[in-house]
């Protein structure tokens, strides 16, 4: 098994999981790409060039933080699998049974099954048990998963920040619609207001990125 991935079999809830995002997401990439057009489409016949970049910015950056989400899921779904396969197989090499031996394609590259395709080697070269080996894997692994989630809980605070400062445009606009007035107009139809619209909307966007990256 020198050089090859064993792992044992997920359990059938880890099963389910990888079948959501499959069905519920076939192309995600091109459902971004033609909802940011068709909204773009709507801005321009509804507010004009302006509108239509304003809705092109917030579309795309929408549709990237749900790709970014949909791979985030997908991702934790493959190791949870293969957490289930370590777990698995810990207990077949435990119980004397053989591993049941497959190559897990999209965790080629994965700390995890790196690990686990050198267990081989090592119990070969040094006698150490592979059973050890492959829970002190999964443990290793199990760690760093509650580390990362402490780290994505205390992240959160400035996520939501972001997204609050992502909704106060909308808030001034409601607030000048209420005393009277027509920001949009000002916004969409003027050299102005669309200078005000445009120079708000890079920094908004900045900002978000901004704070993607430090939450990252």
């Amino acid at each position: 098994m020198n050089g090859e991935l064993v792992a044992g079999r997920p359990g059938g809830r880890a099963q389910e999981r990888l079948r959501l995002p499959a069905g519920l997401f076939a192309r995600p990439r091109r459902t971004v790409v033609v909802v940011v057009g068709v909204v773009t489409g709507l801005g321009l016949v509804g507010g004009g060039p302006v509108a239509a970049v304003i809705g092109a910015a917030y579309s795309g950056l929408a549709g990237r933080a749900l790709l970014r989400r949909s791979a985030q899921r997908k991702d934790g779904v493959a190791r949870a699998a293969a957490l289930d396969g370590l777990s698995a197989l810990a207990a077949d090499l435990r119980a004397g049974l053989p591993p049941v031996a497959r190559v897990v394609g999209p965790l080629s590259a994965d700390r995890i099954a790196r690990l686990t395709s050198s267990v081989w080697q090592l119990a070969e070269r040094t006698g150490a048990p592979a059973a050890d080996l492959v829970e002190r894997i999964e443990a290793d692994a199990r760690a760093a998963d509650r580390a990362a989630a402490k780290a994505s809980a205390q992240a959160a605070g400035a996520q939501a920040t972001a997204m609050l400062l992502a909704g106060l445009p909308l808030g001034g606009i409601g607030l000048g619609r209420a005393i009277g007035a027509d920001p949009m107009a000002v916004l969409l139809h003027t050299p102005i207001g669309a200078a005000c619209a445009i120079g708000a909307l890079v920094l908004q966007s900045g900002g978000l990125l901004w704070a993607e990256r430090l939450a990252r």
